[in-house]
């Protein structure tokens, strides 16, 4: 009988991890010993780090779209039917349509949401650029912007932890090719006591933004907008008036999570070193979907998925895998349009970010190019 294994979710995480299965277990696939089928929710792949550029006319969306089946290997089961309920105790996912697929191994890749409406008034009042439509908004926003406040405010939890950085030092470029920089003041916000959550990073930060004249304001948590008198509240009593909102709205893990009872707000208990949800040794968690205490980006879903699809592997042939995930995420980060600084970390090593240069930017350019090769495991 097939080892089956199913995979739910078709971005960075659940992509990568499905193609390296298939390599690493060809022959098992074409001999038919081995099933893998992936359900996502639709039928297309984005590549999210890509709405960032948008708003700046640095990228066309049609760049940052592939269609998922032509980005996985075809030995692979591609069903585009929304998993609507995750049985682990009896080993079976249930789609939207009312298709049910038992597994023998589980990969849950479902990576996380934004959630504009959990802050009122964020959805009238304010832009973001977590996604397609929401960067292209933006784009048109700043198009028309001639100068006035420009707020940078931050929700938690959120994917990509250094794009608000990004965005205000490519919004600090913007406005000075603009020519309306002495007319346009920055204004940066962030939850906690510091300008990021690693604290080196965060360290880094300060004297650029002073270097820059970007104002900001820590331990700032947004609890609502007015978006007629166009006023930012947050939980800690401060008031920012703003000319343009810009937010990266806190964000939620997958409906499927909620629903099926793992975890009130969709992230699932996960091992940190095996991937492992904690309590069931068939079902891995890869990407932002976990509950590791890391970055939610897309460096963290490859790494994972490279130590996922090994573990699967080694075990399906019956051996027991010592590979661990050791933490590892990669950073590229835009300071501006043409310059940019890159960090790594894993759990026993901070970070350290590097002096910005042309030649990190073109890195990052060049990667962004170069994802759809990562996607399919060749990268």
């Amino acid at each position: 009988m097939s080892k089956r294994i199913v995979i739910i979710g078709g971005g960075a995480g659940g992509t990568i991890t499905a193609n390296l299965l298939a390599r690493n277990l060809y022959r098992q696939l074409i001999s038919g010993k081995v099933l893998i089928n992936m359900i996502t929710d639709r039928p297309d792949h984005i590549y999210q780090p890509g709405f960032l550029y948008i708003p700046f006319d640095k990228m066309r969306e049609d760049e940052i779209v592939r269609r998922q089946s032509d980005l996985i290997d075809p030995h692979i089961n591609l069903f585009v039917d929304p998993a609507v309920k995750i049985d682990r105790d009896n080993n079976v996912v249930i789609t939207q349509s009312g298709r049910e697929f038992p597994y023998d191994y589980l990969v849950i890749a479902t990576g996380s949401r934004i959630m504009p409406d959990l802050i009122p008034g964020l959805r009238e009042g304010a832009h973001w650029f977590y996604d397609i439509e929401g960067a292209l908004k933006l784009r048109n926003a700043l198009k028309t912007f001639d100068g006035g406040r420009v707020v940078i405010t931050v929700g938690v939890p959120h994917k990509c932890p250094v794009a608000p950085l990004e965005m205000t030092f490519m919004l600090y470029d913007y406005f000075k090719q603009k020519g309306i920089l002495d007319k346009t003041e920055l204004y940066y916000t962030y939850p906690i006591n510091r300008l990021h959550a690693l604290e080196p990073v965060s360290n880094w930060t300060v004297p650029v933004f002073e270097k820059k004249g970007i104002k900001y304001e820590t331990l700032f948590n947004m609890e609502e907008i007015d978006p007629v008198k166009k006023v930012l509240r947050s939980m800690e009593g401060s008031e920012v008036n703003y000319d343009l909102l810009i937010t990266i709205p806190p964000h939620k893990g997958a409906e499927v999570v909620i629903n099926s009872g793992l975890d009130k707000d969709g992230w699932i208990k996960t091992d940190k070193k095996t991937l492992k949800n904690e309590g069931y040794n068939n079902v891995y968690v890869v990407g932002d979907t976990t509950n590791i205490p890391i970055s939610k980006a897309g460096s963290t879903a490859h790494f994972e998925a490279d130590v996922v699809a090994e573990r699967l592997s080694v075990e399906i042939n019956g051996g027991d895998s010592s590979i661990d995930y050791d933490g590892k995420v990669v950073c590229f980060v835009e300071t501006g349009f043409d310059e940019a600084t890159y960090v790594w970390f894993n759990y026993n090593t901070p970070p350290s970010p590097t002096p910005p240069s042309r030649m990190l930017h073109w890195m990052k350019l060049g990667y962004n190019r170069l994802y759809w090769l990562s996607a399919r495991g060749i990268l």
